[in-house]
Parts: structure tokens; sequence; C-alpha cells
């Protein structure tokens, strides 16, 4: 065979090797941190890139009612990490539409001119935390990576990732990054009859849980702050439901008169929340507006 002949071999498998290190996983790129205060971890076709959010939520914290107490926790530990101090991991957990995910995003508006920047990152692309650590490193802004509605079932391959990043890789990696992450489930695994039969006896009497049940456990004990969240009631939804009517511009006589409404409302939804208030509201905000209009035409 000549130079001639293995000429056209040659161009043949540069074409064929640019082609497979096209489709080959690329390292993560560097977004414009400039272009948002919150970014979302996305894949495709195995690529993965931090796409900046252009419209962020505007809840701010003064804008969530009744949940006091744990807004004061998070907002604390949040104003540490943003100080360079300090702080923990969280864990929001709890009943739904109480607040959870609402109270993140109005803390990243409350410290983002501060450097305070957001990674939402979904369940499945946990496993890939390593590289947004290894990304973020060295960055003067301040990181929360937010997982929202967290949970897992056997088996799953980030329930290894995160575990081992809260033992040691976002320690390792620098101190500008944390994990805030919500979930209706305090263990972040099913809990299921039979996890009760590894319970044992010791011999002096005291009740401990198996090897199955501190599997369990061991992945939300490692977030350093537990943020628990609970059903409101009647009073509590109605005052919500005061503060978005308030906020929709309605008076003091019509947030009165809504009272029956919002509770009807809440009823055929089957839950008193945070959520439903916040749904109720924009509702009847919507319907005023609409009459408002009917009638003046």
């Amino acid at each position: 065979m000549t130079l001639d002949d293995l000429e056209p071999l040659l161009a043949r498998a540069e074409r064929v090797l640019a082609r497979l290190e096209a489709n080959l996983p690329q390292p993560l790129p560097a977004p414009d941190w400039t272009a948002s205060a919150a970014f979302r971890y996305r894949k495709r076709k195995g690529q993965a890139r931090l796409e900046p959010v252009r419209l962020v939520a505007g809840i701010r914290l003064a804008d969530l009612q009744e949940i006091d107490g744990q807004k004061t926790r998070l907002q604390r530990n949040t104003a540490q990490f943003v100080a360079g101090a300090t702080a923990n991991n969280v864990l929001l957990t709890g009943a739904r539409g109480t607040g959870k995910s609402s109270l993140i995003k109005a803390c990243l508006n409350e410290y983002a001119a501060q450097g305070l920047r957001l990674i939402e990152v979904d369940k499945a692309d946990l496993v890939d935390l390593p590289d947004l650590v290894e990304l973020v490193s060295g960055r003067p802004e301040r990181f929360i990576v937010f997982c929202d509605d967290l949970s897992f079932e056997e088996g799953e391959p980030g329930y290894k990732a995160l575990k081992s990043i809260l033992d040691g890789s976002v320690s390792a990696a620098g101190d500008n990054l944390l994990i805030y992450a919500t979930s209706n489930r305090r263990h972040l695994l099913p809990e299921t009859m039979k996890d009760n039969l590894s319970y044992r006896h010791t011999e002096d009497g005291e009740l401990h849980p198996g090897e199955v049940v501190e599997e369990k456990i061991s992945l939300s004990e490692r977030f350093g702050l537990w943020i628990s969240f609970y059903p409101f009631s009647q009073d509590e939804y109605l005052a919500i439901v005061h503060q978005w009517l308030s906020h929709f511009a309605l008076d003091e006589a019509a947030i009165a008169a809504a009272r029956p409404q919002a509770l009807l409302f809440a009823l055929e939804r089957g839950s008193r929340s945070g959520r439903v208030a916040y749904q109720f509201a924009r509702d009847l905000a919507g319907r005023r507006a609409i009459g408002a209009v009917e009638d003046a035409s």
C-alpha cells in the first residue's frame, strides 16, 4: 500500500474521531456568572451546562407568613454563609405547600446583592455534584445548590453521591458552597413496616435500630440544620390569604367578604397551605379584575 492509498483512510479516520470526540462528555463550562443570580444544571445528550434563570421568582421574606421560626433559622444560616462565617447544609422537611422552596428563593433575593447565587440541580443529576463543586471552587460568590422535593428510592445512584458530598467533598472544596434541600420525607428514603424487624433489644433493655433503619436516617443526619414545616391551622391559613389578597390590592372589606370562599377553596383542594392560599388569592384577584373590566364596558 502506497502513501497515496493511506491518505484517504487517514482522512476518514480523522472524521470518525472528530465525530466521536463531539459525543464524548465535555468538562462543565463556566456560565456567564453575571447573567443571573440563579442557574439550572441541565444535561442534553450527555453534555452538561449551567443555564441562567432569566426571570427569578420575586418572592421576598416579608411575603412569607406564619413560618416565622423557620424563616429566622434559615435566614440566620444564610446570613452567616454570605458573610463568610461557618454555616450548615440545610434540609427543610414537612407538609407540602408550606413554604419550604419559597423560603429558599426568598433568601436568594435577600442576599443576591451580597454575592449569593443559587444552582438548582435535579435529583437525577446529583451524581455530578463533584463537577459543580470544582467549577465554583475559588469563585468570590457564595453558592447554594438547591435540590427541590428530594427523595430517593432504594439503590438510586444520587443517594450515595449526595451522602459523599455532604460528608467530604463540599468541605474539602472550600467554604463557598452549601446544599439546601427540601423534602416531604424526613429521612429521604421510603419507610416500610419490615424496617421495624431490624430493631433489636440489647442486654441493658435498650431498643436500637438495625442496619436498615440506620442507613435510611444516615443521609438526613448529614445535614447540619433540619427545619421542619407543619400543616397550617384555619386561622393561619386565613392570615396567609389576607396577606396575599392585600398584595393583590384588595381592601379590608373585600378580604373579609372572601373568607368563606377561601375556606371552601381549601376544602375542595383538601389542604390548608400557603400554596393554596396564594392560588386562591390569584384566582379571586383575577376574577375581580375581569369583573371590573366587564362592568366598565
